[in-house]
């Protein structure tokens, strides 16, 4: 287990408790458990130093896929925070940590329909379409898409965000509309697990302070361009001591769906090197939807285009990689069944001339899911995940570069 790291639950009680200081306060814990049994046609994970697609190794698995706590703490209609708990046990690896810690402010609209909202701690940003579940898991799904496997792994924002919501009822309008814009630090190594192992499909998240371990070996061996490169990413480290931004806009309809589209530039110095962690200057556009469709039928779509710069400490490049994937999911619920079917496609594009160090993938995806609700908070499933990819990069494991790996998972999932 990781030693927990106290910072941002501190932040989110002074912060609360500075803005509202003699009220009352009421307290929700909300939150997930889900056991799984899982047989997978893969190789090593990459939780585990290796190029495997997902969280388990080859053969059979009996994990804690998740156990997350969500504790809402509201000390009037305009103030709040939240702090989430996720935990996972796996054959290869163990975490337990803070994934999320921030205080609220949520204004009264306007007369015109405007509200001002404010958020400041620890927190995922705006982009996931399908993560709307406690302690951000999926509900269609028991493992996320990649986009959202990755912002789970490596992208959070320690920083205040402002948003300006547009209500439509104040003017007679069906929809509303938001704008917002964030500033954050501690997210600098963002991306470097992306590059050396591609992209993956899980539902572990990971908690401020924790690390996540590289493949093997790396270009970073003795006398080698990154000799002083940890073997574990520490995703939410600061380097360079700048300011990252996001900024986000959405767009919800009830009787049709939502829309989104953002982006986000962690603003790092890519030459900047400390205890092992190196800056890796990333960045990325994403846009999702969610349709309600007839017969009960909803598509959820999104896509997530970036890309990154880690140099030596000289200021030559060392990784230059361009990033992109996107999905197509469609999802129904049916009395007490639910049903989904989500395609995939991914990719790597390596733009530097680094030796030993070829980051190119290419891949496919595609998974089947189908859950029970045997009671009101228990949730009986079974997923089919299949990944077809071609990544050069497994050739430094003595593995086949391309490679289709399957996963088959039974799950119990007790939402409380």
């Amino acid at each position: 287990m990781h030693k927990l790291n106290y910072y941002p639950i501190s932040l989110v009680i002074i912060s609360a408790w500075l803005a509202t200081p003699s009220l009352a306060i009421e307290i929700n814990t909300h939150g997930i458990t889900d056991l799984r049994i899982g047989i997978a046609d893969t190789s090593q994970s990459h939780l585990a130093a290796g190029q495997g697609k997902f969280s388990n190794s080859d053969g059979l698995s009996l994990s804690l896929a998740q156990f997350g706590v969500e504790t809402d703490i509201r000390f009037d209609h305009q103030f709040s925070a939240k702090i989430v708990l996720n935990g996972s046990y796996l054959a290869e690896d163990a975490a337990l940590g803070i994934t999320e810690a921030y205080v609220k402010y949520k204004g009264l609209p306007t007369s015109s329909g405007w509200r001002l909202e404010t958020k400041a701690g620890f927190f995922y940003p705006k982009i996931s379409l399908e993560n709307d579940a406690f302690a951000w898991s999926s509900i269609n799904t028991l493992n996320s898409s990649m986009i959202n496997t990755w912002v789970a792994e490596e992208i959070r924002l320690t920083g205040a965000e402002l948003k300006f919501t547009h209500l439509g009822k104040f003017s007679g309008q069906n929809y509303d509309w938001s704008i917002s814009g964030a500033a954050f630090i501690n997210n600098d190594p963002s991306s470097a697990l992306l590059s050396w192992h591609g992209w993956t499909t899980g539902s572990r998240q990971t908690g401020w302070g924790e690390s996540v371990a590289f493949p093997q070996p790396l270009a970073a061996q003795p006398g080698g361009p990154l000799a002083e490169q940890a073997k574990r990413s520490k995703p939410f480290d600061e380097i360079d001591h700048r300011l990252g931004y996001q900024v986000h806009w959405d767009y919800q309809q009830a009787n049709w769906g939502k829309l989104n589209l953002g982006y986000y530039d962690n603003r790092a110095q890519s030459f900047q090197v400390t205890d092992g962690q190196y800056g890796w200057g990333s960045k990325f556009v994403y846009a999702g939807i969610k349709l309600k469709l007839p017969a009960q039928l909803q598509l959820t779509a999104q896509y997530l285009e970036g890309n990154n710069l880690m140099q030596s400490p000289d200021r030559q490049d060392i990784v230059k990689n361009a990033y992109k994937s996107g999905f197509i999911m469609l999802s129904k619920r049916r009395n007490k069944h639910g049903y989904a079917m989500r395609i995939e496609e991914f990719q790597v594009d390596d733009r530097d001339n680094t030796a030993g160090d070829d980051n190119n993938e290419y891949g496919t995806a595609l998974t089947f899911s189908y859950n029970y609700r045997y009671s009101k908070p228990l949730f009986l499933a079974t997923e089919i995940n299949i990944i077809k990819s071609r990544r050069p990069a497994r050739a430094y494991q003595n593995l086949a570069i391309k490679k289709t790996e399957q996963q088959l998972q039974f799950s119990a999932r007790y939402f409380f």
